[in-house]
């Protein structure tokens, strides 16, 4: 079941009384900042949970909204509205830096519905298995890029060993693009599925972040290896 926090529950302003949802960052009455609000990074956005996102109409709300919280607005305001530009403002960083990534915004919408999968940066390739049909690839690879490294410690040039790598390097990106258009494929499933078909798109986008995931340390691997 999606499990995204509830961003429509009902509390008073602060300033006029009048209530509304706790998902605003000002309030449609009085027009006055609120804190920081509850529910979720698309919430912040007035955005449904989605993975398919208008990413331009984002771009323009992201610097509307931070117009509107900039603290040199807040310079004669109450202390805790000082407090709240500051706080609000972060937040709303945040969010966007997550929901304008397509990568960031899947990982973050499988935390939501409660695939609790570790950050990219927490996974580094010797932590991962390999997938299963690039075995035997990647273990030629790790070969190469040893004797490669061996070699320029040497000062040495081994042109053929090069071009091996370079046709890796481009392999492996041809994979990674295959990987991004699954992607694509799976965030379209979800935003148009229901609850009983979900679980299944949830499952294949894990897969496909950890295959992306495995096959980007590759190529940056190689590139390091070629580029010293």
């Amino acid at each position: 079941m999606f499990k995204v926090l509830d961003s429509a529950v009902p509390i008073a302003c602060w300033s006029c009384s009048v209530g509304h949802n706790d998902s605003t960052l000002f309030c449609p009455h009085c027009k006055k900042i609120q804190p920081p609000p509850g529910g979720d990074y698309f919430s912040v956005f007035s955005l449904d949970p989605k993975l398919n996102l208008d990413l331009p109409a984002l771009e323009h709300e992201f610097h509307r909204l931070s117009r509107r919280l900039h603290p040199d607005r807040f310079a004669r305001a109450e202390e805790n509205e000082k407090q709240w530009s500051l706080a609000d403002t972060a937040l709303l960083n945040d969010a966007y830096r997550t929901l304008k990534d397509p990568l960031s915004r899947t990982e973050y919408l499988l935390k939501l519905v409660g695939n609790g999968i570790e950050p990219a940066e927490s996974k580094e390739r010797t932590s991962m298995p390999p997938p299963m049909d690039l075995l035997e690839e990647v273990f030629d690879l790790n070969m190469q890029l040893e004797e490669m490294r061996a070699a320029r410690k040497a000062g040495q040039h081994d042109a053929d060993l090069e071009a091996s790598l370079q046709a890796a390097k481009a392999k492996f990106t041809s994979l990674l693009a295959a990987v991004d258009a699954d992607l694509r494929a799976a965030w379209s499933a979800w935003d148009s599925g229901d609850a009983a078909s979900r679980p299944a798109t949830q499952k294949s986008m894990l897969t496909l972040l950890d295959r992306r995931r495995y096959l980007s340390n590759l190529v940056r691997d190689v590139t390091e290896v070629l580029g010293a």
